[in-house]
């Protein structure tokens, strides 16, 4: 593992740096720098893009204007397979969200060269090469399903932890706390595992062989923002599924 890591700090393209981050004091508490600068340029790559399309809105789209609507046609299609026609709408700012900004993270990893900006100390790299980001990410999937579940059903939606039986209690607690967690690591150890192949690529091969490994790294990259986007409209699905059922009961 060592010879691995100093075989990483021979050439500057390819350097890792594992542990070491660029803190920010933040009253009184520790952050890693690198992300919020990296996350708050995806978030103004977004912002501008967003600006950009709905400036002078035209009847017949072009240009980013039509890739914009595109994106919101796509995400739109999404949430309201996973979730529903009656109950998809609410839903789709959210989940869009999270597929645009994980979509520009990931990709940010592979197209901009992160690692000739030099920090003080850590370097940086695609927001969603942190496992505090992937985890921030699964973590706020989480809060939006339990929303979902608790404004549709109030504390009925407590009533699944003990059905049909209360011996499956701990499995559903369970299930709750793994559902973040394969959330975080999938997207996580994705993004990490495609940047380190590359990276050892560009040492041993620097001019052809990494290029089909990066445009694979882009379609992989795309793959996984569409599975976390996936899976969180899916877990809303899931906490709002046999509202409707319980009220034609009644």
């Amino acid at each position: 593992m060592v010879n691995i890591i100093n075989v990483f700090h021979s050439l500057t393209l390819a350097e890792l740096e594992v542990g070491k981050h660029f803190y920010w004091e933040l009253g009184g508490l520790k952050v890693h720098g690198q992300v919020f600068l990296t996350s708050w340029f995806v978030i103004g790559l977004l912002v501008i893009a967003s600006l950009a399309a709905t400036r002078n809105i035209q009847k017949v789209p072009s240009g980013i204007q039509n890739l914009m609507e595109y994106a919101l046609e796509f995400i739109r299609d999404l949430t309201k397979n996973q979730i529903g026609e009656k109950e998809y709408r609410p839903w789709v700012p959210f989940i869009g969200t999270l597929f645009l900004f994980i979509f520009v993270s990931n990709w940010s990893g592979a197209l901009i060269p992160w690692k000739l900006l030099k920090l003080p100390e850590g370097e940086l790299a695609a927001p969603t090469n942190d496992i505090n980001t992937t985890v921030a990410l699964a973590l706020l999937t989480s809060l939006a399903y339990f929303y979902a579940g608790f404004s549709k059903k109030g504390l009925g939606y407590f009533r699944k932890y003990i059905e049909p039986t209360p011996i499956l209690l701990p499995i559903a607690i369970l299930e709750d706390f793994t559902k973040p967690l394969s959330l975080s690591f999938r997207l996580f150890g994705n993004i990490l595992a495609d940047e380190l192949v590359v990276g050892v690529l560009v040492l041993l091969v620097p001019l052809f062989v990494p290029l089909p490994v990066m445009a694979l790294g882009l379609f992989t990259s795309a793959i996984q923002a569409l599975v976390f986007a996936t899976l969180a409209a899916a877990y809303i699905h899931e906490a709002l599924e046999g509202h409707g059922e319980e009220h034609e009961e009644h």
